[in-house]
């Protein structure tokens, strides 16, 4: 073993020791030391990337558990720590054949050259963080000239995102969507964000739109259209914040799903890590069984139990991926209890004017009680009484802890938790430190 690796190990076990967890810090270490390592260490690996601006860690989550029913054995940054230094942690830290890497949308370019991996998923493009990352068709761009210098045998696409499925012109690809139209909303939402044509700038025309800018569209002016699909979910039974139900069809067959996670953006997310688990040789029955055994990760839509009350975290991040769990919250029966975390951190972006394009406006009438907390707690509570809350009905706790407990004991039931990034990890340590979740949300 080399010293770097032997550093990062020893940083990595003083970093658990110490209570930090240590996700990152071994594999920073271990590039300060050699540059390099990650493509050294990735070399024997037959391996795979996935990326996207929402979804990472449940697609990746799924993927491993369905690569592991096929009897692989996996290099894996668990932890959803995707950035160089996450990745190089897992592979100094970790011993398998298979590499599964979720790499953050902003450093794919960085990290896919030195991983060289036989598949990569690319699963979709949402406006996230435009303090940090720019509009998605800078990343789009950027992604676009990663492909066009590293050679990828399996690529994965998103048919359904005209911005990702673009990216397979030329190219021979894998592609998942949405099939059933019973999924598919009135109009588009506000937060849409990809409405043009990429090749020609003509706005695309939708036949059918599921979430934000991903359904059935086509170029008006261009022979650009959506792709056709061969990893596919039909008749598609949404049940609330707990479960969702498909027909998943495949080349190598059809099977039903009983997905134990909510929403429409979880069946997006099980249809890729199908995909993406196809094309590296899983069977059928593999993914099945990998998409109905796996566990959500903390924070996506994971239930602890605190004080006699199932608290649900909803993790929110975007226009897109909020409006998503708003839609999923509706299919919840009668009023609820809210507990809102809106923080502005570097990791969250320190722009949050993206809470006004979020359509609160759809829970506002359902909602008895709503904590705002963060933070931005102030600015949550508004946005709370422009969507249509009355004011009686929120409460604003600046610290965490005090808004959880406000939260928590006023009422009675469920209490959904809808923390952004950051948010969501200080409500998991304060949840550890209370006994109401684990150590470890891997």
């Amino acid at each position: 073993m080399r010293p770097g690796e032997l550093a990062a190990r020893a940083a990595g076990a003083a970093s658990r020791a110490a209570g930090r967890g240590g996700t990152s810090l071994p594999g920073k270490l271990l590039l300060r030391i050699e540059p390099r390592a990650i493509e050294r260490l990735a070399r024997p690996l037959d391996s795979a990337i996935l990326s996207a601006t929402n979804g990472k860690t449940t697609t990746a989550a799924m993927a491993a558990r369905i690569l592991e029913h096929a009897g692989r054995t996996l290099v894996h940054n668990r932890s959803g720590a995707n950035m160089a230094g996450g990745v190089a942690t897992a592979l100094v830290q970790g011993r398998g054949d298979t590499g599964l890497f979720e790499v953050d949308e902003f450093w794919l370019p960085q990290v896919l050259p030195q991983v060289r991996p036989r598949a990569l998923l690319l699963a979709n493009l949402f406006r996230d963080q435009l303090d940090r990352y720019g509009e998605l068709e800078t990343i789009a761009e950027r992604w676009a000239l990663a492909l066009a210098d590293t050679t990828v045998e399996l690529l994965v696409l998103n048919a359904d995102d005209p911005v990702v499925a673009d990216l397979g012109r030329d190219r021979q690809a894998l592609y998942f969507g949405v099939e059933d139209e019973d999924m598919a909303m009135a109009q588009m939402q506000h937060a849409a964000d990809a409405k043009h044509c990429r090749r020609c700038g003509a706005a695309y025309v939708y036949e059918a739109i599921f979430m934000g800018h991903l359904g059935h569209y086509h170029c008006p002016n261009c022979d650009a259209r959506r792709p056709d699909a061969q990893v596919t979910a039909h008749h598609i039974a949404l049940q609330g914040v707990h479960r969702a139900r498909f027909e998943l069809r495949t080349p190598a067959g059809v099977a039903d799903v009983d997905l134990p996670l909510p929403g429409l953006y979880n069946v997006y997310n099980a249809l890729a890590a199908a995909a993406l688990g196809l094309s590296l040789g899983a069977s059928l029955d593999n993914v099945v069984a990998g998409l109905q055994g796996v566990s959500p990760a903390f924070g996506r839509a994971e239930t602890v139990r605190l004080r006699d009350r199932d608290l649900s975290i909803l993790l929110v991040k975007n226009p897109a991926g909020a409006n998503e769990v708003l839609r999923t919250l509706t299919l919840e029966p009668g009023e609820h209890d809210v507990f809102a975390v809106l923080n502005d951190n570097v990791a969250d972006g320190r722009d949050v004017s993206w809470v006004w394009d979020a359509d609160f406006e759809v829970l506002a009438d359902r909602v008895r009680r709503v904590t705002c907390s963060g933070t931005r707690a102030a600015e949550m509570a508004v946005r709370m009484k422009y969507a249509g809350v009355p004011e009686n009905r929120i409460v604003v706790r600046d610290g965490l802890a005090a808004g959880l407990d406000a939260a928590i004991a006023d009422g009675e039931g469920p209490l959904y938790a809808l923390p952004t990034y950051t948010a969501m990890l200080a409500l998991r340590e304060e949840l550890v430190q209370r006994g109401a979740a684990k150590e470890s949300f891997a």
